[in-house]
C-alpha cells in the first residue's frame, strides 16, 4: 500500500496537492485538499476491470465553475438550513443564504471551497491522508473557532473510512458529510437508473417544496422510498408519488437509518457487478440522485445530465436546528465530534463469470 502525492493545480497563489491512495487489490482513492475533494475511485468490475466510480474534474477551475459539490466535504453544516439564521443559547445567528433564502451546505463558502492542510498517513493497516482546517468565529456566520479533522483511509479489505473529528472554543453547529456522487458502471459509461440500493430505514424525511423537512417523518412501506429490499432508482424517477415529483422526478431526501455499523446501505449495478457498503454512525443518509444535474458541459469527457450519478450522504438529519425531536448537530464548547462512515467496494459474486 502507498500514497503518491503530486500537485493538483493552483487557485488564488496556492498549490492544491492530490493524494492517490493505493492498496494491494489495485484499488485507487485520490483526493486534494481543496475542499477535501474526492476525485477519483478506480475500483474493478466483474470481468477485473478497474474504471472510475465517482464524478469528477481534472482541473480546479472546473470544481470552482461547478456548484453540485463534487466529491467535497460539506460544512460547517450540510444540508440546508431553513432562512440561513439560527438561535443558540437566546442568541440570533444569520448564515450565508446560498440557496433560495435558505443556507446549504455550509454556505458560500463552506468547507467545500477552502484549501485544507494535509499530511500523509501510512502503515501496516492503512494509508491515506489527513486534512485539517481551522474555521474562523464567524465564518458565514458560525460562532466558534473550529478545528475540524478529516481523515481518509484505505485499506487491503477494499474499504476507505473516513473520519471526522473536531473541536470549538465557543457553543456552534456541526454536521459533516462527503458528497461523492456515485456510478459503479465505470467511466460513466451509463447513468445510474439501473443501479440498486438497499437501505435499512423504515422512515423518510417529508419535504417541503423548498426541499426542506416538514418535521414529519414518514412511513416508507407502500412507497417508493421502501429500500427495505433492493429497488431500481428508476422506480422512484418514474414514479407520480408527491415526493418524487417534489424533488424533480426522483430523490433528493432524508432516510432516518435503523441501524449502524451494519452493511445498511447497500448500492449495486448489477451489468458491472460492483457493489458499495456503506456503514455508518450517523442517524441518517441523504440520497439524491442528481436530479438537478446540468445538462452543459461534460464531465471528463461524458455529457453533463440528470441522473449520471447518485450520492449517499451520511450525516445528521437536515435543518435538525428546528426540529427538536432530531437528533441534535450542536456542538459545545470543548467537547469532542467524532463522526465516521465506511466505504467497503465488491463485486457482486452471483454475477462473476
Amino acid at each position: 500500500m502507498k500514497v503518491i502525492q503530486e500537485i493538483f493545480d493552483q487557485i488564488e497563489n496556492q498549490t492544491v496537492q492530490s493524494f492517490t491512495m493505493v492498496n494491494n487489490h489495485g484499488i485507487e482513492i485520490t483526493s486534494i485538499n481543496y475542499g477535501c475533494i474526492i476525485t477519483k475511485i478506480v475500483a474493478p468490475d466483474k470481468h477485473g476491470k478497474y474504471e472510475n466510480i465517482v464524478l469528477g474534474y481534472d482541473s480546479i477551475d472546473e470544481y470552482v465553475k461547478n456548484n453540485s459539490y463534487f466529491g467535497s466535504v460539506c460544512g460547517r453544516v450540510a444540508g440546508r438550513i431553513k432562512a440561513g439564521s439560527f438561535e443558540l443559547d437566546g442568541q440570533e445567528y444569520s448564515l450565508a443564504k446560498n440557496d433560495r433564502g435558505n443556507h446549504l451546505h455550509g454556505g458560500i463558502n463552506g468547507f467545500d471551497k477552502v484549501v485544507w492542510d494535509a499530511d500523509i498517513i501510512e502503515n501496516e493497516q492503512e494509508v491515506g491522508v489527513q486534512f485539517s482546517y481551522l474555521s474562523p468565529d464567524g465564518k458565514e456566520g458560525y460562532p466558534g473557532n473550529l478545528t475540524i479533522k478529516v481523515n481518509y483511509t484505505l485499506n487491503n479489505n477494499n474499504e476507505l473510512l473516513i473520519q471526522y473529528t473536531g473541536q470549538t472554543d465557543q457553543k456552534t453547529l456541526l454536521n459533516v458529510t462527503n458528497h461523492s456522487y456515485f456510478n459503479l458502471s465505470g467511466n460513466l459509461k451509463r447513468d445510474i437508473l439501473n443501479h440498486s440500493l438497499k437501505i435499512k430505514s423504515d422512515k423518510f424525511l417529508e419535504l417541503n417544496n423548498e426541499l426542506l423537512p416538514t418535521g414529519s417523518l414518514l412511513d416508507v412501506e407502500n412507497t417508493p422510498f421502501d429500500f427495505n429490499h433492493e429497488r431500481l432508482i428508476n422506480t422512484g424517477v418514474t414514479s407520480d408519488y408527491p415526493q418524487n415529483l417534489l424533488a424533480g422526478n426522483g430523490y433528493d431526501h432524508p432516510f432516518l437509518l435503523n441501524t449502524n455499523r451494519d452493511n445498511e446501505i447497500v448500492l449495486k449495478d448489477p451489468e458491472s457487478g460492483r457493489t458499495l457498503t456503506i456503514e455508518t454512525d450517523e442517524a441518517g443518509v441523504v440520497v439524491y440522485t442528481g436530479n438537478s444535474l446540468s445538462p452543459k458541459g461534460e464531465i471528463r469527457g461524458v455529457p453533463s445530465r440528470k441522473y449520471l450519478g447518485i450520492c449517499l450522504e451520511t450525516q445528521g438529519l437536515p435543518d435538525a436546528i428546528h426540529h427538536s425531536h432530531f437528533p441534535s448537530w450542536i456542538l459545545n464548547k470543548d467537547a469532542a465530534y467524532a463522526s465516521g462512515t465506511k466505504y467497503r467496494f465488491g463485486i457482486e459474486e452471483k454475477d462473476q463469470c
